[in-house]
């Protein structure tokens, strides 16, 4: 298994079709912000403004990442993107409108595309060999590392130096541009059980809950990262101007945790390297609330942004072990749903505190609710690979007691799957 295994054109079209998606989705929480920030409560506004878009995407994920089908996947997910591009064009030409105009906007433009990120991971892995689905991952995350460190500086840039709608224009630009890069590839990713009632993929996705609980845990501590990174540095004494090249140097580690994570195949399950992952991670971000100097802060922001990366790519690989293929990009879109759900989350717990407390203890606070959430996922991983194993062994009894049953290759076939994590 190595990168070479991902190389091919198909995949450098599915990276031209990505970025397309997701800058845009990495550029909107600041984008709306500076938007309206001239206007009176312009601030207020704007944080209002991103909470629309975030709620949009948590409810528009699970909802329209249900609904994929894939052997329709491309056309369902141009759709998505097409009224996404139009809703962010929406708010780049009509900067002045009323607030509630402005909130729908912003709810459509998270809503609509949300389903994206789930298809597009699912098909990624469709364009490559079984054996580099960890590599292919590790390449996605690389991307998405590369995009959230452009996005910020790309934004404020624009927004000041040429026009507050400028980066929502540039986002409706970029979204229509990954409509047009599908075009580039596969019209589906598989047919299988594509008419799988909705009742029943419901109850199949609510079974891999544990994955979307460390899932959501590990985007917490990110979004704890960047949002009180500014208010710690001033508690410190540090200029709140490091915190974009803080961030950025969180966002680098993130792409290089995620490269070096996909050299090799891992021993050891999949929920114990994301336990000892997160709890690397939480130890970074603990020490960066407690280091007083920026010396010291960053190298630790880098590390924990390699850590989070490498965490964040073991849910994605569990998910493929405990669901079925035709279910994967709707649990990807619930996965991206519990994460943006967790950032919100973790925006609110922090502006709470930050109201009674030092911001160094908020983050002590928000270090501690991701430890508990990550025990709480590993808990549940531990406890379904325990039904599996004992339903596995009930099943071979059974078999081995039919008359004239294949009782070995029955068994064996089973067990092969009670705890499929044992490949990495």
């Amino acid at each position: 298994m190595t990168y070479r295994d991902v190389a091919s054109r198909q995949v450098l079209a599915w990276a031209g079709t990505a970025v397309g998606a997701r800058m845009p989705v990495a550029m909107a929480p600041l984008a709306l912000v500076f938007l309206v920030r001239e206007r009176p409560g312009g601030y207020s506004l704007g944080a209002l403004l991103a909470a629309a878009y975030v709620i949009g995407e948590i409810v528009g994920a699970p909802v329209l990442g249900m609904r994929l089908r894939p052997e329709r996947a491309r056309a369902q997910l141009a759709v998505g993107l097409a009224v996404g591009a139009a809703a962010f064009a929406g708010l780049g030409g009509f900067p002045a409108a009323p607030p509630a105009v402005l909130a729908v906007f912003a709810c459509v433009a998270g809503a609509a595309p949300a389903a994206a990120t789930g298809g597009l991971r699912t098909l990624l892995t469709a364009l490559v060999p079984e054996r580099a689905a960890a590599q292919a991952l590790s390449v996605e995350s690389i991307l998405t590392a590369a995009v959230w460190a452009v996005a910020p500086a790309a934004v404020a840039g624009l927004a000041l130096g040429v026009a507050p709608g400028v980066p929502l224009w540039l986002a409706a630009a970029l979204m229509a541009s990954s409509v047009a890069g599908l075009r580039l590839l596969p019209a589906a990713w598989g047919m299988g059980a594509g008419e799988r009632a909705e009742a029943s993929l419901a109850r199949v996705l609510a079974g891999a809950w544990p994955v979307y609980i460390t899932g959501a845990a590990s985007l917490t501590l990110l979004g704890l990262s960047e949002l009180v990174l500014p208010a710690l540095l001033e508690q410190r004494g540090i200029g709140v101007g490091w915190s974009g090249p803080l961030l950025t140097g969180m966002a680098v580690g993130g792409g290089l945790g995620a490269f070096l994570h996909g050299l090799r195949a891992w021993p050891g399950r999949l929920r114990t390297h994301s336990v000892l992952l997160m709890a690397g991670t939480a130890a970074c971000v603990a020490l960066a609330a407690l280091i007083p100097h920026t010396a010291g802060i960053a190298p630790v922001l880098v590390l924990g942004g390699m850590l989070q990366s490498a965490a964040m790519l073991t849910r994605n690989l569990a998910l493929r072990e405990v669901l079925p293929p035709d279910a994967l990009a709707a649990g990807y879109a619930v996965m991206y749903a519990a994460a943006s759900a967790g950032y919100a989350v973790t925006g609110s717990l922090a502006g709470a505190l930050l109201r009674v407390v030092a911001p160094s203890t908020a983050v002590l606070a928000g270090v501690g609710v991701t430890v508990t959430l990550s025990a709480l996922g590993w808990w549940g991983e531990v406890r379904r690979a325990g039904r599996s194993a004992r339903g596995a062994d009930r099943a071979g009894a059974v078999a081995g007691a039919r008359p004239g049953a294949r009782a070995g290759a029955e068994g064996t076939a089973i067990r092969g799957r009670g705890d499929a994590e044992r490949r990495l």
